[in-house]
């Protein structure tokens, strides 16, 4: 049975809430996007264009290089994304007195200082209700994030060893200690999460879905590693026996080494899979639509030695298959995920993702290549599927075409009906006629930008996950243009 977000024909964008502008009160001081002001004139802007998903990137806190996939929870928000513009209406945050040159972090500590001054009984009863209902990684997360900030942002597996495996005489003793901190922690999740539910409220009442983003795997540095090492595949001090990663694919001829942890899978099956049970619940709880990143790892997974160099010398080992997504539909009937279905994909993983009627995944920058039979050409497509111009991981259409040979240029603009200069907007255009029940364009491709607006290079370490547009760069009629092409193809809201 096809799940419930893709029934109908729909249109979605691609945009992490990190690329969103900054408001006019913050213009010069943040470096990301919030969940503000500018985050619900971008769903105006949505809804005008008769746009129905609003997909992004993971939402969790990040390490120093930024990327979404290598979070230090799989459960917790990002205080990156929390919009000091909604604290100070709210009445938390009066930061006049302190610096322009104030960080971010002293904002939230003194927004949480006016809180525990101003906010009224029913913010605090909130605030409790919010730490009661989340206690089951709240208080974990917690507490580390307490105690990496105490150890210089060390990981947790440099911290002294009574700490790193979690004695509980050492974990009570520096609980006490850091509480003030622990706290901060709890009311930013608090914050994170309300300020993101409004949002999804807002943008749900008009008819807009929010696409979110699970990585198939957990950073090593992070709260859930810490908390349940028993669930992965680590020696005595807590460093990695395996690791994940992929073999030569199309973005790299040595494969990728992502360096996290593998699963015991064996392990979480003796439980139910009750770990995996407990992140889709928070996941079902911020998003109407779920894509599971990397699908294929669930048939069978990449492993690699955790001191090779390279992911070449890596070997395939089986996942949970079936076993995993028995026990989610058992949690949650309905069960909106998308399945990450590229890279090395076989009869085996297809028959998986097809066994739970899972949509897949088309991308139309891969489909020029091998000749008629190739799976992304749209005239290949299937409904119960999300078709894309490309991903996150991808070039901009444009960057993509201003690197095509004149061959390549040629049959594109054969088999697409358009001409050279016209291309970007004739692979958008295919993308909305696809019989695909959801398309999804990144927002880099609608507005025309070329390869320094890339979201992030796979296997490039630095300088991703930072990109950010303007509403100067959005023309006056993009949203009539948009939205041409949403009815043209049948992809419009109903009603």
């Amino acid at each position: 049975m096809t799940h419930p977000v893709l029934s109908r024909r729909r249109a979605g964008i691609l945009l992490h809430p990190t690329s969103l502008p900054a408001s006019a009160s913050e213009a010069g001081r943040e470096q990301l996007g919030t969940l503000g002001p500018e985050a619900y004139r971008f769903v105006d802007f949505l809804q005008a264009a008769k746009i129905g998903v609003w997909q992004v990137l993971p939402l969790g806190p990040t390490l120093d290089d930024l990327s979404p996939y290598m979070s230090t929870s799989v459960h917790a928000g990002n205080p990156n994304l929390i919009s000091l513009d909604l604290l100070r209406e709210w009445g938390w945050l009066d930061d006049k007195s302190l610096p322009d040159h104030a960080v971010r972090q002293t904002r939230l500590d003194t927004a949480y200082e006016g809180f525990t001054v101003r906010a009224s009984e029913h913010d605090r009863q909130e605030l409790r209700d919010f730490c009661e209902r989340h206690r089951a990684w709240l208080d974990d997360y917690a507490t580390y994030e307490a105690m990496r900030h105490d150890f210089q942002r060390a990981p947790w597996f440099q911290w002294p060893q009574a700490l790193r495996d979690r004695d509980s005489q050492a974990l009570a003793e520096v609980s006490e200690r850091l509480q003030p901190g622990i706290e901060q922690v709890r009311f930013e999740q608090f914050v994170f999460f309300r300020q993101w539910l409004a949002l999804k409220r807002y943008a749900n009442a008009r008819d807009i879905d929010l696409f979110g983003d699970i990585p198939i795997f957990v950073s090593h540095d992070s709260a859930e590693v810490w908390a349940h090492r028993e669930y992965f595949d680590l020696d005595d001090n807590g460093q990695p026996m395996t690791i994940a990663g992929v073999p030569p694919d199309y973005f790299s001829d040595t494969g990728q080494r992502w360096g996290n942890p593998h699963y015991c899978w064996d392990r979480m099956a003796e439980d139910g899979y009750l770990w995996w049970i407990k992140r889709m619940r928070t996941a079902l709880e911020l998003f109407d639509l779920v894509r599971i990143d990397h699908f294929r790892g669930f048939e069978a997974y990449w492993s690699i030695r955790s001191d090779a160099e390279t992911a070449i010398d890596g070997h395939w080992v089986p996942g949970p298959g079936n076993a995993l997504f028995k026990a989610l539909q058992a949690a949650f009937p309905y069960l909106p995920v998308v399945a990450e279905d590229l890279g090395v994909i076989t009869p085996e993983v297809e028959a998986l993702r097809e066994c739970w009627d899972f949509p897949g995944m088309k991308i139309l920058q891969f489909a020029f290549d091998g000749g008629p039979d190739n799976p992304y050409l749209p005239h290949n497509h299937r409904k119960n599927a999300v078709v894309y111009t490309g991903t996150h991981d991808n070039d901009t259409t444009p960057g993509w075409v201003q690197q095509l040979s004149d061959d390549s240029k040629h049959y594109i603009c054969d088999y697409l009906g358009c001409n050279a200069a016209s291309l970007p907007w004739g692979l958008i255009r295919a993308t909305m006629a696809s019989t695909a029940r959801l398309a999804v364009v990144p927002l880099q491709d609608f507005l025309g930008l070329g390869s320094e607006a890339r979201m992030n290079v796979p296997g490039e370490p630095e300088g991703n996950w930072r990109w950010r547009f303007s509403w100067d760069q959005v023309p006056v009629d993009l949203n009539r243009r948009v939205e041409h092409l949403v009815r043209l193809y049948g992809r419009a809201p109903k009603g």
